[in-house]
């Protein structure tokens, strides 16, 4: 019997469509990702080194996985952190759950899928206090990965039933459109030599992030991209000859609505 998988489709906040942002790096693919330091409210620039992209994050700061569908079509996006898939919190795989992404749609992850409508904060960590080492699973610690597969082109002759919240396998014909390397569609960790990463993602403080079921077809077994970030504190950064850029030395251009929400009045 094929196992069926439940997918989520992000849910667009009401009457608010942002603007996309510029692209954090040149990617080749349907998607783009990036990582937003929540507590700064800005998008991390990214560094190349030893063939990756490398981003420079600070303990303490909450972060979110940002995620840019710039396709015409839909798109299942399968999110590992440390290794781990943020919805079931199994070891990550291509094959398993994910996000379903709407034509040119931006979405923030902001943390470990608890429920449909809550999140457990993504918070930048010590190694041992992540949610992957907390729960055995040490080896990957220091890298966000995803997987995305498009969506298969269906076409009845009369309206079918669809079966919310499961997706169907992929067509046996798929298989001449994946990569000649089967072991291209597994998120990497970080390679032997690498050192001690700084860094970890914790299991944070929860809050609502809604979310629903939806119907996906993958129109191949593997991914048609693969893509992951590898994320450490700027003084691993540097000691690997990474020049980081000072925060001070950033363009920062004037903004007309700097704050999203209203923020809580000083304590009297």
């Amino acid at each position: 019997m094929k196992r069926l998988l439940p997918l989520l489709l992000i849910l667009p906040l009401a009457g608010f469509r942002p603007a996309p942002l510029p692209p954090p790096m040149p990617q080749d693919g349907p998607v783009r990702v990036a990582l937003v330091d929540r507590d700064r409210g800005t998008e991390l620039r990214s560094y190349p080194a030893d063939g990756q992209r490398w981003v420079a994050g600070e303990r303490g700061h909450r972060y979110a996985v940002r995620l840019y569908n710039d396709s015409p079509r839909r798109v299942l996006v399968v999110l590992s952190v440390d290794g781990v898939n943020a919805i079931s919190g199994e070891d990550a795989d291509p094959s398993q759950t994910g996000y379903v992404l709407n034509p040119g749609q931006r979405a923030d992850i902001t943390g470990w899928r608890k429920t449909q409508d809550e999140v457990a904060q993504f918070v930048f960590s010590s190694p041992s206090g992540s949610y992957a080492s907390r729960t055995g699973r040490p080896d990957n610690v220091g890298v966000v990965g995803v997987a995305v597969f498009e969506e298969a082109r269906r076409w009845y002759p009369r309206p079918q039933p669809i079966l919310r919240g499961r997706a169907g396998p992929a067509p046996a014909s798929a298989e001449a459109s994946a990569p000649a390397d089967a072991s291209a569609s597994r998120i990497e960790g970080y390679s032997a030599k690498s050192q001690a990463p700084a860094l970890g993602t914790g299991h944070g403080a929860r809050e609502s992030s809604s979310v629903r079921d939806t119907d996906f077809e993958r129109a191949t077994r593997s991914p048609v991209q693969v893509l992951q970030l590898r994320y450490d504190s700027a003084r691993n950064l540097r000691a690997r000859g990474i020049l980081l850029d000072s925060p001070s030395r950033l363009d920062r251009q004037p903004q007309a609505f700097p704050n999203r929400y209203v923020p809580d009045p000083p304590a009297r």
